[in-house]
């Protein structure tokens, strides 16, 4: 199963950057050691209903790190956990397959690598309009929102070129999901793609279009990734190894017992158990063994299928000037954390 990626990163301002960098210390995601010199893993997190909320909600990472001090920032795009990567502020991170592709790409080169498939995206993600408006190209004229550089940004764009429509046919609105939710219950858009829960608040007065496990259907799949800095996967392997071990627990925890997931899930997201676990089942989650297969990262010496698919995500956004320039697939491979991922799997 091939991948891609969640919003990405418009080079921000300086005034910006400086703004997000002040947010994210307000979160507890200070640079430099923790309390009493301990090692300070700073992670930042998105309302996503995958396995990510499950490790967070149950201190799984704490419980294998006692003596290190786990900060999570909550961040709403894979725009701004890149800004966030530039910035010093966080080591690890989940962003849409968009984001990192932009951020691997001109002018961004965020010196991080791929360490995780946290979700591929499905039904979780998807296009909704208005009642009356009952196909992609009906939008044509119309003004639709996405959040900038996102995944649904991407898969938005890709539905609207294979319904033959042009950016130009409609105007784009930056909006993140919950300020979509706001622009719609004002009827000031006639369409928004955007993800869980915000998706299902649209879907109850509104018509879905296209989602994103079609537009995968299509060849042009998305995904969440977990991705760490070069500088800290260098200097902290062990902390590394103990957080992708985290992760696979609770996948594993999702597979065994997705009501208990869904319950930590939920928790986290403000959700009932059975809406969480709804949510949860819209997401293809994978092992650690499964990402180790040829279509996702691969293993030493042979980098996955995920490297061409973050390649070709890179050239569709270079065709929609979103980014300037798109790397040779060897930078995409080397950028996917394998070895790291082999020290897991045995």
């Amino acid at each position: 199963m091939a991948l891609l990626a969640r919003r990405t990163l418009l080079l921000a301002s300086a005034a910006a950057l400086t703004a997000l960098t002040a947010t994210a210390c307000g979160s507890g995601a200070e640079s430099g050691p923790g309390d009493g010199g301990r090692t300070q893993v700073r992670i930042a997190y998105q309302a996503i209903p995958n396995a990510d909320l499950v490790v967070k909600n149950q201190r799984l990472l704490e419980k294998a790190l006692p003596d290190a001090d786990v900060k999570w920032v909550k961040f709403d795009s894979g725009a701004d956990v890149n800004t966030a990567v530039i910035a010093g502020s966080v080591d690890l991170g989940l962003a849409g397959s968009s984001a990192v592709a932009k951020g691997l790409s001109e002018p961004l080169n965020i010196p991080y690598k791929v360490l995780w498939i946290h979700d591929v995206i499905g039904d979780n993600e998807a296009l909704v309009a208005r009642k009356g408006i009952t196909s992609v190209k009906d939008l044509k004229g119309r003004k639709v929102a996405a959040p900038f550089g996102s995944t649904t940004h991407y898969s938005l764009l890709a539905a609207l070129e294979s319904a033959g429509l042009k950016q130009s046919d409609v105007t784009l609105v930056d909006l993140q999901p919950q300020d979509a939710l706001a622009a719609w219950q004002r009827g000031d858009i006639d369409a928004a793609y955007v993800w869980t829960p915000t998706l299902t608040e649209l879907k109850k007065d509104g018509t879905v279009l296209v989602s994103s496990r079609e537009i995968a259907e299509q060849g042009r799949p998305t995904a969440d990734l977990g991705i760490v800095t070069d500088a800290f996967a260098a200097e902290h392997p062990d902390i590394v190894d103990a957080w992708l071990e985290a992760e696979n627990q609770a996948v594993e925890l999702a597979r065994k017992n997705p009501g208990e997931a869904a319950a930590a899930i939920g928790a986290e997201l403000g959700l009932s158990a059975g809406e969480a676990q709804e949510q949860l089942g819209q997401l293809v989650l994978l092992t650690a063994e499964e990402q180790a297969a040829a279509d996702h990262l691969g293993t030493p010496g042979a980098p996955g299928g995920l490297a061409g698919n973050l390649h070709d995500a890179a050239e569709f956004l270079a065709s929609q000037k979103a980014v300037d320039a798109v790397p040779d697939r060897s930078v995409f491979e080397k950028a996917l954390a394998v070895e790291e991922l082999a020290r897991v799997t045995g």
